[in-house]
């Protein structure tokens, strides 16, 4: 009886222990061990400065998992460059949430650096439908939609009212325009971002599927480009550079060269994101309050934008899962989104900011561009997407250049894009 009691004591005692045990380290998990504790964000340069505010906001109230920016070059891809060679570093990567390309995250996912993520903790179903379809791989959810963009036509509203004109709805009346009205007014035509970078492969989808084409099938295996829809979007752009009412200097524009040879009032129509609208609009701007924006134009009517935008994904071996979750979870919060577009004049992923008349009175052209994300089309969906947009890229250039036909062109795709998918 002596050594039961002395035993219950002791198994009591042990108990104690133990539960303080299990105590501390729960304590432990919440506050930087385990799933929570620090971070760093890692993402593409932050060209209108508003990403670090947000930040704060989230630092002042989560003291224990403070963020850090990390911000990469501006081209996109020079930021998948260091991404991905700091990705296949493994443990020692240095990023634990991504702020990743939409066109990123199956290659990622395939590569095993981003983890599945649970579509129970995201509020999903308030998202504009197709950016949802953006952050999926093999039907699983990889990352989370945080921003969202399109391509709009961006045009010189005072000059076209002078002329009595609309915007124009198709090609033809885009080339007539740029033929025939910027030349009187001292400007060139049109441009987009023709560099051979990535902006160049959007602006080739967006023509190719505005004319009806594709550049590979649903599954990122079967290649389409060998069509008469797809030259006929190719030849669109060489035709301008051809004629003169697309500018040479296109050639060498991405998003701010191009952006900023509208704000200087030296084009009558420019293909951009959003961004260079609320930008080329503000104060001291040679163009502020005099432009406009409407969809891009195809062939018999409005075209095909491709879906831009940016995915949050958390890094495979980040320490604190939890506190990335959190962290995107904040980032996507309605009031979090409505400053990602009040400050960084960026496209939110939520559909009901676009309907709020504060905010259409501040960005009118929400409703246009809300039309076009909805319509808008993926680019090509790959695993070995970022070869497949350094063909695209290398290929049309040397169309745009006048050193090959769009027909040739499009017979080269087919065989340089059929090598990376057999990869």
């Amino acid at each position: 009886m002596r050594w039961n009691r002395a035993a219950a004591r002791y198994l009591l005692v042990l108990a104690v222990v133990l539960t303080g045990c299990v105590a501390s380290n729960a304590r432990e998990a919440g506050n930087g061990g385990g799933g929570r504790g620090p971070l760093t964000l890692a993402t593409a340069g932050d060209l209108t400065g508003y990403l670090g505010p947000l930040l704060e906001g989230w630092n002042r109230t989560h003291p224990g998992e403070r963020v850090t920016l990390v911000e990469l070059p501006d081209s996109t891809d020079e930021t998948h460059a260091q991404m991905t060679t700091d990705l296949r570093g493994g443990d020692s990567s240095r990023f634990d949430v991504l702020n990743i390309d939409v066109n990123w995250t199956s290659e990622f996912a395939a590569a095993g650096w981003i983890r599945p993520l649970p579509r129970s903790r995201f509020p999903l179903r308030s998202f504009l439908p197709p950016v949802v379809d953006t952050a999926t791989y093999d039907g699983r959810l990889y990352a989370v939609p945080y921003v969202t963009n399109a391509g709009l036509l961006l045009y010189r509203k005072d000059i076209l009212a002078k002329e009595g004109v609309p915007p124009p709805r198709t090609w033809a009346e885009l080339e007539r325009d740029a033929k025939t009205i910027a030349p009187k007014y001292g400007l060139d035509g049109y441009a987009g971002q023709l560099f051979p970078y990535e902006g160049l492969t959007v602006n080739v989808a967006e023509a190719v599927y505005s004319a009806g084409g594709s550049i590979l099938g649903a599954d990122g295996d079967r290649v389409t480009v060998n069509s008469a829809a797809a030259r006929a979007g190719i030849d669109f752009l060489a035709r301008g550079v051809r004629e003169g009412w697309i500018p040479k200097a296109a050639l060498t524009y991405q998003e701010e060269e191009s952006k900023q040879a509208f704000q200087d009032g030296r084009l009558l129509f420019l293909r951009n994101w959003p961004y260079a609208y609320a930008v080329a609009s503000a104060a001291g701007s040679k163009v502020a309050g005099k432009i406009g924006a409407v969809r891009l134009p195809g062939p018999h009517g409005p075209g095909t934008s491709v879906l831009g935008g940016s995915n949050l994904a958390v890094n495979t071996h980040t320490r604190h899962p939890d506190s990335a979750a959190r962290l995107i979870a904040y980032l996507t919060s309605e009031p979090v989104q409505r400053q990602v577009l009040t400050r960084g004049a960026l496209p939110p992923v939520r559909a009901a900011l676009y309907d709020d008349p504060d905010l259409v009175k501040r960005f009118p052209y929400l409703p246009t561009l809300r039309t076009a994300v909805v319509t808008a089309s993926p680019r090509p969906k790959s695993p070995h997407y970022d070869q497949v947009s350094l063909v695209v890229q290398a290929v049309v250039h040397d169309v745009l250049t006048g050193h090959e036909t769009s027909g040739s062109a499009v017979r080269r795709l087919a065989r340089e894009l059929a090598a990376v998918s057999r990869r």
